[in-house]
């Protein structure tokens, strides 16, 4: 997988995690289609950000490349 068309994609959340006053921050793509990212600032800490990972951030990305099975938090 291309992580420059997986950081693509995550610039499209990124404003959107902006607002709460979070971000996120790619650390890994395998090549089995699993993408490791680190959610920062508020997100980091914030009960609701499993949620956020998975309908906010693995949504889009899967929608945006394929090739994503699945996004993991570490």
């Amino acid at each position: 997988m291309d992580r420059a068309q997986i950081e693509k994609a995550l610039d499209k959340v990124r404003g959107m995690l902006a607002m709460d006053g979070g971000n996120v921050e790619l650390v890994d793509v395998s090549d089995d289609g699993i993408v490791k990212v680190k959610l920062t600032g508020s997100c980091g800490c914030c009960p609701m950000s499993q949620m956020t990972l998975k309908m906010g951030i693995e949504r889009a990305l899967k929608q945006e490349v394929p090739q994503v099975k699945e996004v993991v938090s570490v």
